[in-house]
C-alpha cells in the first residue's frame, strides 16, 4: 500500500489507462460498538460531479473522513488513479490534492478575502531566514483566483464579515478548488443559501467540472443533484446500496432509494 507522504508521481500515482480518480471498495469503519461503514464501494471518476446521498447516519460524513485522512478505516481499500493508497492525517490527502468544503467553510470573518484564500499557505519572499508575507503576490493571485472561477467579490482586500453567505460559501470552495488540483469534497455546500445565491454556488460547481475538478458532493437537495451531478450514490446504514447515472433517474427514485421505500440494487 502507497504511503500518501511520498510524491505521487514518483510512487506511480499517475494514470497509465485511465483508471477512476478514486475507486474505494469494502469500506468499514466502526467505533466502538458503532458500525459506521459495513462496506462502501465507491467510484470518482475523473473531472465529474457524483452526488454523494443518504439519510442522517447513513455513513456519509466517515466515508469522507476516511477520504480525507481524518479517520483511518478499519478495512477496505482506497485507490487513488489506480494506485492503494493509506491516508494517515488530512495534510497527506491534501498532498494529493484532495480539499474539503465543510458546512461551517472555515473562513476567519475578521480577515480579508486574500488572506483566508491563502489561510496557512502563505507566500514568502526574501533569503533564508530573512522572509517575509509576499502580500503583493497573494492578492494579485487571488484576484486571478476569483476571476478563473467567475466569483462574485468586488474587492479581494474585503473583509469576509462585510460578505453575503453566497460569497463567503464561493470563497470557500475557490480556496478548495485553488488548492486541491484533483478533488474537491462539498458538504451541503447551499443548505443556508438563498435561490439566486444557490444558482451562483451550483454554476462554480458547473465551471470546477469543466476545468477538470472531479467534485464530490454531499447534498440532501435533490433537485440541485439533478441539475449539478454526473452520477449519484446512495448510502443506507454504512453501506452502498444503489448507484445512479443522474441523467437516467428522478428525484422521487432517489428519496426511495435514500429511504429504503425502494430496494437498492447495488454494492459497487
Amino acid at each position: 500500500m502507497t504511503d500518501a507522504t511520498s510524491n505521487p508521481e514518483a510512487a506511480g500515482l499517475t494514470a497509465t489507462s485511465d483508471p477512476p480518480l478514486v475507486r474505494i471498495t469494502g469500506l468499514r469503519k466502526s467505533f466502538d460498538a458503532v458500525h459506521a461503514l459495513r462496506g462502501v464501494d465507491l467510484t470518482l471518476a475523473a473531472g465529474e460531479v457524483t452526488a454523494l446521498l443518504g439519510d442522517n447516519g447513513a455513513g456519509k460524513s466517515t466515508l469522507v473522513r476516511c477520504l480525507t485522512g481524518v479517520h483511518p478505516p478499519d478495512a477496505g481499500e482506497i485507490r487513488f488513479r489506480g494506485q492503494p493508497i493509506k491516508l494517515n492525517s488530512p495534510d497527506e490527502a491534501r498532498r494529493l490534492g484532495i480539499e474539503t468544503v465543510y458546512q461551517t467553510l472555515g473562513l476567519i470573518e475578521d480577515l480579508q478575502v486574500w488572506q483566508n484564500l491563502y489561510l496557512n499557505r502563505e507566500l514568502t519572499a526574501g533569503f533564508g531566514p530573512f522572509q517575509v508575507l509576499d502580500k503583493k503576490s497573494m492578492i494579485s493571485h487571488s484576484k486571478d483566483i476569483l476571476s478563473r472561477l467567475d466569483v462574485d467579490v468586488p474587492n479581494v482586500r474585503a473583509t469576509v464579515r462585510r460578505m453575503s453567505g453566497g460569497q463567503r460559501q464561493s470563497i470557500a470552495i475557490a480556496r478548495a478548488a485553488n488548492w486541491g488540483k484533483t478533488l474537491v469534497i462539498m458538504d451541503e455546500p447551499t443548505a443556508a443559501l438563498g435561490v439566486r445565491e444557490t444558482a451562483a454556488v451550483e454554476a462554480l460547481i458547473r465551471r470546477l467540472r469543466d476545468s477538470a475538478v472531479t467534485v464530490l458532493l454531499i447534498s440532501h437537495d435533490m433537485a440541485q443533484v439533478l441539475r449539478v451531478a454526473d452520477t449519484a450514490y446512495v448510502l443506507r446504514r454504512g453501506q452502498t446500496v444503489a448507484r445512479r447515472v443522474v441523467q437516467d433517474t428522478t428525484g422521487d427514485e432517489l428519496v426511495g432509494l435514500i429511504t429504503g421505500a425502494i430496494e437498492g440494487d447495488t454494492h459497487g
